[in-house]
């Protein structure tokens, strides 16, 4: 079983990311897995049959697919992963930002992809919770990367408070 960043410890990881193999439809998609983050065309195409599942369900979302999408949907996920196809895209770390703080999503939002040490500090920022590293990384190294620097002076999901007004409170 492979192993995820969650809550700033390494814990195994349950979850079972599914995806579509090339010319395959959501419809066909097989979901009998216990734990399952399906692809955002899945669930908009599948919602109903997903729901009456008694298991915990996942759902994840590209770069260039919106929180909007969900928005209506989110008491339905235990986990909202964001793929980060290439660690040069940040698109994911708006994504984060927007389930935390415009619809108000408390889950656990889990970063997917291309997760490398050096962006987990910013991405813990804007709400991300847990870290799918990429397995040719060392977890253990990742893992310090949360603790990259031991204070921020702007405000962010982590910490709605800037530097100046906590040292002047």
């Amino acid at each position: 079983m492979s192993k995820v960043i969650k809550n700033e410890r390494i814990v195994e990881d349950h979850w079972q990311v599914v995806k579509l193999a090339e010319g395959q439809t959501p419809e066909t998609l097989d979901l009998t897995g216990e734990v399952l983050i399906v692809p955002l065309a899945v669930w908009l195409a599948r919602k109903d049959e997903i729901i009456t599942r008694s298991k915990p369900i996942g759902v994840w979302l590209d770069g260039n697919e919106g929180p909007e999408a969900i928005a209506g949907d989110l008491e339905h996920f235990a986990l909202i992963a964001v793929n980060f196809p290439k660690f040069t895209d940040g698109r994911g770390f708006s994504i984060a930002r927007l389930l935390r703080e415009r619809y108000a999503y408390r889950g656990e939002i889990r970063a997917i992809g291309d997760v490398l040490r050096d962006q987990l500090y910013f991405m813990k920022r804007c709400g991300f919770d847990s870290y799918a590293v990429r397995e040719d990384k060392d977890i253990e190294k990742a893992l310090a990367g949360l603790r990259a620097f031991s204070e921020s002076y702007q405000a962010a999901v982590d910490q709605p408070q800037p530097l100046f007004r906590r040292r002047s409170a």
